[in-house]
C-alpha cells in the first residue's frame, strides 16, 4: 500500500485510517460531523497527495488536450478549468483540473484511483501529436486548505496571500527551496485554497496550518462535504457507464469543439434515457450507494451518492434515474434492506457553494 508525505503526520494525529485508490490514507481524525462542520465555519486541511499529476509538454500540447477534454482549455496561464476526459462512447474516463503552464506545457490534475488507467489512456490519445507526456505523480504533493476563514489567514499561515486569485485561477510562487503552485480551487463548496509542490514542501505548508490551528480533516468528510455541495465523484455520479449530460455537467462540455466523445453526447442529448438527480428521503433512514431507486415495483434507478448531512434533519441522496422519474415532486422510494422507504425528486442543491468569485 502506497502511502503520502504526510503518513506519519495522520499517525502522530491518531487518525483513523483506511485503503483508499492504493494509498493508506486519514478517513478522519476527531470524526466526520466535527471535521465537516469545521470547514464549513472555520478551516480545515486535507492531505490529497494521493492524486495524479501528469505533464504534457510540446508544440501541441494545447490542441492534444483541447481534444483530449470536453471544456474548452485557453492559453490564460492564470486560469484553472474543470473539465471531463470521455472515451469514444461519450461515458467518462475520469474528471480532472487543467493547469496551463505555458502554450507548451500542461498539468493535468487527475483521480488518484484512476492514475494508472487515466496516463494510460493519455498516452495512447498522445500518439497523434507532437507532444511527450509524463506522470509526475509521486514528484507531487498536496494539501487543500478549506473554510470561510482561511482567506484571511493563510498568509499570515504559510507566507502567500490569495488577494489576488479568484476562484479557479492560480500563481507560482516561491516558497521554501523551490516554487509551489497556489490554487484557489477546492472539493467542498467552501473558499479555500490547494497547494502543490515537491513532497517536503507540502510537508512544510501542512505542519504551519496545523501549527497555526487549521482542524485536520480525512477522506470521510471530503465525502460528505463535496457531496452536500453538489459536486459528482469519479465512480459514482460519473463513471465509465454514466456520460457528464447524464451528470448534469453540461457547463463543462463545449460541443462547439470537437473531442473525444463528442459526437456521442451530440446524440445522446437529442433523447437522453436517464439522469442523476436530488432526492429526499420521507423518513429517517440513510440512501447508500447502490441502493435501488424504485416506483412502485418498478427499478427505475440507483443511489449515487447518500447521507444523513450533519446539521440537516432529512437524508438526501443522488441517484441515477430513468428520465421518466426525473421531475422535480416524483414520488420514488428507495430499498434499504428489507424495507422501501419513500422518497421524492428535488433539486440537488443541499448548499449554497461560497466561492470567491
Amino acid at each position: 500500500m502506497k502511502t503520502t508525505v504526510l503518513h506519519d503526520k495522520h499517525l502522530a494525529l491518531n487518525a483513523k485510517m483506511i485503503e483508499y485508490a492504493g494509498f493508506h490514507m486519514p478517513v478522519s481524525y476527531t470524526g466526520i460531523t466535527e471535521e465537516h462542520l469545521a470547514v464549513r465555519t472555520g478551516m480545515g486541511i486535507f492531505d490529497v497527495s494521493h492524486m495524479g499529476e501528469f505533464i504534457i509538454e510540446g508544440k501541441e500540447a494545447l490542441p492534444f488536450v483541447n481534444m483530449l477534454v470536453t471544456n474548452i482549455i485557453t492559453n490564460d496561464t492564470s486560469k484553472v478549468t474543470y473539465s471531463l476526459m470521455c472515451d469514444e462512447k461519450g461515458f467518462v474516463v475520469d474528471d480532472l483540473l487543467v493547469y496551463v503552464i505555458s502554450e507548451e506545457k500542461i498539468l493535468l490534475v487527475v483521480n488518484a484511483g484512476n492514475i494508472d488507467k487515466d496516463y494510460a489512456w493519455v498516452e495512447k490519445q498522445a500518439q497523434a501529436f507532437d507532444v511527450t507526456t509524463r506522470n509526475v505523480s509521486e514528484e507531487f504533493g498536496q494539501v487543500a486548505i478549506q473554510g470561510p476563514k482561511v482567506a484571511e489567514n493563510i498568509e499570515k499561515m504559510i507566507g502567500i496571500s490569495g488577494n489576488d486569485l479568484s476562484f479557479m485561477t492560480y500563481k507560482v510562487v516561491p516558497f521554501g527551496s523551490s516554487h509551489i503552485i497556489f490554487s484557489r480551487t477546492g472539493y467542498t463548496g467552501e473558499d479555500g485554497f490547494e497547494v502543490y509542490g515537491k513532497p517536503e514542501l507540502i510537508e512544510q505548508v501542512w505542519n504551519k496550518a496545523i501549527e497555526a490551528g487549521v482542524v485536520p480533516c480525512g477522506l470521510g468528510a471530503r465525502d460528505t462535504l463535496r457531496f452536500e455541495a453538489n459536486l459528482p465523484l469519479y465512480g459514482h455520479e460519473i463513471s465509465e457507464t454514466i456520460n457528464p449530460v447524464e451528470a448534469g455537467l453540461n457547463f463543462a462540455i463545449k460541443l462547439d469543439k470537437n473531442f473525444i466523445g463528442r459526437d456521442a453526447l451530440v446524440q445522446y442529448k437529442l433523447a437522453p434515457t436517464r439522469k442523476v438527480v436530488g432526492l429526499e428521503l420521507l423518513e429517517r433512514n440513510i440512501p447508500r450507494h447502490g441502493y435501488g431507486v424504485y416506483h412502485g415495483d418498478d427499478l427505475v434507478g440507483v443511489i449515487t451518492t447518500g447521507y444523513l448531512l450533519p446539521d440537516v434533519t432529512t437524508p438526501v441522496a443522488c441517484a441515477l434515474v430513468d428520465i421518466k422519474y426525473a421531475d422535480i415532486g416524483t414520488e420514488l422510494s428507495v430499498q434499504i434492506r428489507n424495507n422501501k422507504v419513500a422518497a421524492r425528486v428535488r433539486n440537488r442543491k443541499f448548499y449554497t457553494k461560497k466561492y470567491n468569485k
